[in-house]
């Protein structure tokens, strides 16, 4: 069980707190992204790059992630579906599972670099995957931070991850974009209950614990606000392991389809679970450290 000394203990009590944020955003690394861009990322929890990769890099990519859905038995393990419904929502692990995303996007010079000049160090991949959000039938993410989930579910003991999603399809207003709270990222939010036995077989489809309460998320917004990046397929958000992030349902008649890398430090691999419970299955926490 987590003790005091743990600084990012969470679901420990039937009370939600506010923590300051232990672990610096970024590293004095070199790297492509200039210096306002890395502050930026600092300051924020997230960068945005419209348009990193190319229309015909893209159109391969999503074929591939389309065949994947098509084509994939729904009871293998890393494929979940929509709540109360059999359509596709993500598919898990595709670092291992795909040469194709493997080779034309989770070793990309132009992810890698940028993401090793702010982690500060080689890197593995922690997960991967991708997000279906059909049209009129996408639900919802709700706001969460992946580092809470990561470090009590998983044992990653610091803030040294981030995720990148790539927009397979045009991100726009009523498909459900991704949404980030500016700033959310220097403030930890222990949440409140206890996690229950095996709660990623429902946190996957509809996550009821570790997600903040009204009033942290008011908390968060006090000062700030909710941006949400949009642009054509092809473009690119990188945003910090602790960043307040979440999506709408989507109500419009195009998808919105995107890839996910989460690339941690090579000296901040997974430990045993930051409470009481087993390890989530490896299709969703990468146990065996691979730098990429």
């Amino acid at each position: 069980m987590p003790t005091i000394t743990d600084p990012y203990h969470s679901r420990t009590s039937d009370k939600w707190q506010a923590a300051a944020r232990v672990d610096p955003v970024v590293a004095d690394a070199t790297g492509p992204l200039t210096t306002d861009e890395v502050w930026n990322y600092s300051h924020d929890g997230f960068l945005f790059a419209p348009e990193l990769f190319s229309q015909s890099e893209v159109d391969d990519l999503l074929a591939e992630a389309n065949a994947i859905a098509k084509t994939w038995p729904t009871g293998r393990p890393g494929i979940v579906k929509e709540p109360n419904s059999d359509v596709v929502r993500s598919v898990f692990r595709l670092h291992k599972l795909s040469d194709s995303f493997r080779e034309r996007f989770f070793s990309d010079a132009r992810i890698l670099d940028r993401v090793k000049q702010l982690i500060g160090s080689d890197v593995y991949i922690h997960q991967s995957r991708v997000n279906y959000k059909p049209a009129l039938d996408g639900k919802e993410f709700f706001w969460h931070s992946d580092f809470e989930t990561w470090h009590v579910e998983d044992g990653m003991p610091r803030m040294r991850a981030l995720s990148v999603s790539l927009f397979l399809t045009e991100s726009h207003e009523f498909n459900g974009p991704l949404m980030l709270i500016p700033g959310s990222h220097e403030t930890y939010i222990r949440c409140a209950g206890t996690t229950p036995e095996k709660h990623f077989e429902q946190s996957l489809r509809r996550q009821e614990y570790g997600v903040p309460t009204r009033e942290a998320l008011e908390l968060l917004m006090k000062d700030s606000h909710i941006v949400a990046p949009k642009g054509p397929a092809g473009s690119v958000v990188f945003f910090d392991c602790n960043t307040m992030h979440g999506s709408s349902g989507n109500l419009s008649p195009t998808p919105r389809i995107n890839l996910f890398a989460v690339y941690n430090c090579i000296e901040n691999a997974i430990v045993a679970p930051f409470c009481n419970l087993p390890p989530r299955p490896e299709y969703l926490a990468e146990r065996h450290v691979v730098p990429v």
